[in-house]
C-alpha cells in the first residue's frame, strides 16, 4: 500500500535541496499526511574506515549464507522498514515512514538518487536498508533485519561499497546503541555540517569506472578512488562484484567484503 494520491510527494528538488543542506523529513504516523523537517542538535555517521566487523559476522560474510543485491527491490525495502515494531519506552511501535514519505523515495529512487541493499536467504528478502546518494555523500535512513546478521551484512556492503565508490561520508542521523557498537560517531550538527560541504566539494562523477584485477583489486577495491571521480552505489557495488570475480570468487563475494572490511576494522 502506498501513499494516497491526495497526498502529494514532496518535490524531489526539495527533498535533495534538503539533503544537501543537512535536514531530512520525518512524519508522526504511517498515515500520517504531514511531514516535518529535521535538523538534529546531534548527529551520528560512521566513519568509512571504522566500521566494525566482529570475527563472528566476519565468518557469516565468508561463509556466503546471504544473496546481496542492490536496487533489486527498493519498495519492498521500504515496506519492511515501515512495518510496525514492537512497542516499548513509550513508543507506540508505528512507523516515521509514512506513506507520502514512501512514495517519495520511491521516486527519488526512479530517478536515481535513493538505492537499497538487499538480504536473500533461499530466496527471501531477510534483510536490507535505503538511503539517498549524492556527491560524495550517502545518507542512510532505515534498515531492517528478519534474521540474525542480515542487516549487518547489508551494512557490510554499504560500507564497501561506499568506499569503492569513492563515498567520504555516510550519515546516519541519530545515534543509537546499535550504531554506536558497529562504529558510529556522534558530533555537534555543525560539525556534521562541515563534513557534508566537504563532500560536496571538489565533486566529479566518473560512470563505468573499470575494476582492477588479479590480487591489485583485493588491495584497492576499498581504496580512495583518488583520481578515479566518484562512482554511485550501484555502480559501485556492481566494481565489487567484479574486483571478487577478478580475484576468483565470483561464486562468495562475501569472502572479499570480510577480507576488505577486517583489513580497515
Amino acid at each position: 500500500m502506498h501513499a494516497p494520491r491526495s497526498n502529494p510527494i514532496i518535490e524531489p528538488e526539495l527533498l535533495m535541496l534538503a539533503y544537501r543542506s543537512g535536514i531530512f523529513p520525518m512524519s508522526d504516523a504511517r498515515d500520517d499526511p504531514e511531514i516535518f523537517w529535521i535538523e538534529p542538535r546531534l548527529r551520528a555517521i560512521l566513519p568509512l574506515d571504522g566500521l566494525r566487523v566482529s570475527s563472528s559476522l566476519a565468518r557469516t560474510l565468508k561463509r556466503g549464507r546471504f544473496e546481496v543485491t542492490c536496487n533489486r527491490a527498493f519498495s519492498q525495502v521500504m515496506d519492511e522498514c515501515a512495518a510496525p515494531r514492537q512497542a516499548r519506552d513509550g513508543d507506540d511501535g508505528d512507523s516515521w515512514i509514512s506513506h507520502r514519505i514512501q512514495a517519495s523515495y520511491e521516486n527519488l529512487h526512479f530517478l536515481g538518487h535513493a538505492h537499497s541493499i538487499e538480504v536473500w536467504r533461499e530466496g527471501e528478502l531477510v534483510g536490507g536498508l535505503y538511503g539517498v546518494g549524492f556527491d560524495r555523500v550517502f545518507c542512510g535512513e532505515s534498515m531492517f533485519s528478519r534474521v540474525s546478521d542480515s542487516s549487518k551484512v547489508a551494512l557490510c556492503w554499504l560500507v564497501a561499497a561506499l568506499r569503492r565508490g569513492g563515498i567520504t561520508l555516510l550519515d546516519c542521523q541519530f545515534m543509537t546503541s546499535h550504531l554506536a557498537s558497529l562504529g558510529a560517531v556522534e558530533m555537534p550538527q555543525k560539525t556534521y555540517l562541515a563534513l557534508l560541504q566537504a563532500a560536496q566539494s571538489g565533486y566529479c562523477s566518473t560512470a563505468g569506472s573499470s575494476t582492477g584485477s588479479g590480487s591489485a583489486a583485493v588491495g584497492e577495491a576499498l581504496g580512495d578512488a583518488v583520481g578515479a571521480g566518484v562512482l554511485s552505489l550501484p555502480e559501485a557495488f556492481e566494481a565489487l562484484l567484479g574486483d571478487a570475480s577478478s580475484c576468483g570468487l565470483a561464486s562468495s563475494p562475501g569472502k572479499l567484503i570480510a577480507q576488505l572490511l577486517t583489513q580497515t576494522s
